[in-house]
């Protein structure tokens, strides 16, 4: 049986794996027991890292940091890949209030942690590290102690970040729904009549895609085509659908416009009184439920990657009669399809067209989900090279003696958030199912998380030797509520966001998932989730920056 015992006692690399494995096994198992509806999740794994290195388990140090950086490299890079769609759609004027208040959580945590930083006479690395936990977040962590490690050879800075952060995390979860019931409060808020005012709000929305029957009314028109219609209108319209000399056709912009005709037009709601000035008032029929229609609707899935690098108006396939593109769902939000749109794998496609055309482009779109089941590995690996050839770029910041780096956190970060956004151009197709995007992130925490525990628990009891780890707990309360609070008073009374809203914005500006869960169950409906999904890429963003910055200027 010696076999045995020196498997479980002297390093070697079977070793480490059974220490890895046991570390993250139990931490994600504890990770689903919930206190008060609550649980940490992935960060248990962090804690059960501790645990093992204060009761004296070691692992091989070179394959301890391997897997750390590597577990990095692969969180940061898919968790770029995810975000990236929603970044992107989220940087337009309609969305800008959101993430100015939610860069205002983001900016109000630093500056407390910097007065903090100068009272407490603690070190950058330990106010790093109670930021990173009073805000829950692991990337930011980790982005500052890649930093501080590029710019320091002293690596008991590092393992005292990790346990400021373990120290602050746990009330970090549980602050954010606090600072929410405590808005609650303050405004006096009832949920029915929150609701009411919140279904007023969404009839109200401008930028909210709607469609509306218009008759041609503008004699001037008569016998012009659909695509000067277009020319003139500078927001993206579809016509879906349209009656036209007695029967209901998909018309193409070729399509001669003739008296008497209805048509059935998808635009932003703020489009529609130009529209109406153009074309005509608003028709009693309609066309859409027609019984006399022979269209028919579906929603088509993108699969077929030849299609995916090129705008629609450039694909002869879609110029065809008989069926019209109607809606585009990327990433939770609504685009309307114009010919300037490349389409990405993965985008969701309403479909409107006599059922042969509605076979035919169905066949061209590929709609084929379990082809998307199966992840394309080669363009992940290509980024993720790309990514730390990036991060390893040394350039100078003033006042900073030494050359910087973003790291292995800030390098795929960009890099996927880039290819998320124009992979497809490059023939780099990124997608990946959000299950398989879920895996890859969750072994990276994972793996991240268990190194750094491993790496830290020694120390562990130091953090509490006189009354230090009760001082960091008191900040790291701080840093928790008081952006949020703030932030959720100014949204409140100044920006007139509901609280729905409000939740959103501040589960999202903390990148929280727990948080998020709480919200909509209070809410009982999706608004909290599109607010979230509005802030959290950016969040997430200037959260990995502004740790990095943390520890560049004040080390």
């Amino acid at each position: 049986m010696n076999w045995l015992v020196n498997l479980f006692t002297q390093h070697s690399f079977a070793h480490t794996m059974i220490v890895f494995s046991l570390v993250i096994a139990i931490g994600i198992m504890l990770g689903k027991v919930k206190i008060l509806g609550i649980s940490l999740g992935v960060t248990w794994v962090l804690f059960i890292g501790l645990l093992f290195s204060f009761l004296g388990v070691t692992v091989e140090a070179e394959l301890q940091d391997f897997l750390k950086e590597f577990g990095l490299v692969l969180f940061v890079y898919t968790l770029g890949l995810q975000v990236g769609p929603g970044f992107f759609a989220s940087l337009n004027k309609n969305a800008i209030s959101n993430n100015f208040l939610a860069g205002l959580i983001v900016l109000l945590g630093i500056l407390i942690t910097v007065v903090f930083l100068f009272l407490s006479g603690n070190t950058i690395g330990v106010m790093t590290g109670i930021m990173s936990g009073a805000v829950t977040n692991t990337p930011g962590l980790a982005a500052a102690q890649t930093t501080l490690g590029n710019i320091s050879s002293n690596s008991s800075g590092i393992t005292t970040m990790t346990l400021a952060y373990a120290v602050a995390y746990p009330f970090g979860v549980f602050g954010i729904i606090i600072s929410m019931l405590l808005l609650k409060k303050i405004f006096k808020i009832d949920i029915i009549k929150e609701t009411e005012l919140q279904n007023k709000l969404q009839n109200l929305r401008e930028d909210k895609v709607i469609s509306k029957h218009l008759k041609l009314e503008n004699k001037q028109l008569i016998g012009k085509s659909l695509h000067q219609i277009f020319e003139m209108i500078k927001t993206p319209i579809v016509v879906s659908r349209m009656y036209h000399k007695g029967e209901i056709i998909t018309p193409t912009p070729k399509e001669i416009l003739a008296e008497g005709d209805v048509l059935l037009i998808v635009a932003p709601k703020n489009t529609f009184e130009q529209l109406q000035i153009l074309i005509g008032s608003e028709s009693d029929m309609n066309i859409k439920d027609s019984m006399d229609s022979k269209l028919v609707s579906s929603h088509v899935v993108v699969t077929n990657k030849s299609i995916t690098h090129k705008r629609i108006g450039d694909i002869p396939e879609f110029n065809l009669h008989d069926f019209t593109f109607t809606r585009l769902y990327r990433a939770g939000t609504q685009i309307v399809p114009n010919g300037n749109v490349s389409l990405q794998l993965g985008d969701t496609i309403k479909v409107v067209g006599s059922p042969e055309g509605l076979q035919r482009i169905t066949a061209v779109l590929g709609n084929s989900v379990k082809r998307l089941e199966v992840p394309d590995l080669a363009p992940i690996f290509i980024g993720i090279v790309l990514g730390i050839l990036l991060g390893s770029i040394p350039f100078q910041i003033p006042n900073i003696p030494v050359p910087v780096k973003i790291g292995l956190a800030g390098g795929p970060l960009l890099v996927a958030l880039a290819l998320s956004r124009f992979g497809n151009k490059l023939y780099l197709n990124n997608y990946t199912t959000n299950s398989a995007n879920l895996m890859l992130r969750e072994l990276g925490i994972s793996l991240f998380l268990a190194s750094v525990g491993l790496a830290s628990g020694s120390k562990i009891a130091e953090a509490f030797t006189g009354s230090s780890g009760f001082i960091w707990i008191l900040m790291g309360i701080s840093i928790t509520l008081l952006p949020l609070l703030i932030t959720g008073y100014v949204a409140k009374k100044y920006f007139k966001k509901n609280f729905f809203e409000i939740c959103g914005l501040l589960a999202g500006a903390s990148t929280d998932p727990p948080a998020l869960a709480f919200a909509i169950k209070t809410a009982g409906n999706d608004t909290p989730s599109a607010i979230y999904a509005t802030v959290y890429p950016l969040a997430m963003i200037l959260r990995i920056i502004g740790a990095q910055l943390l520890i560049l200027f004040f080390t």
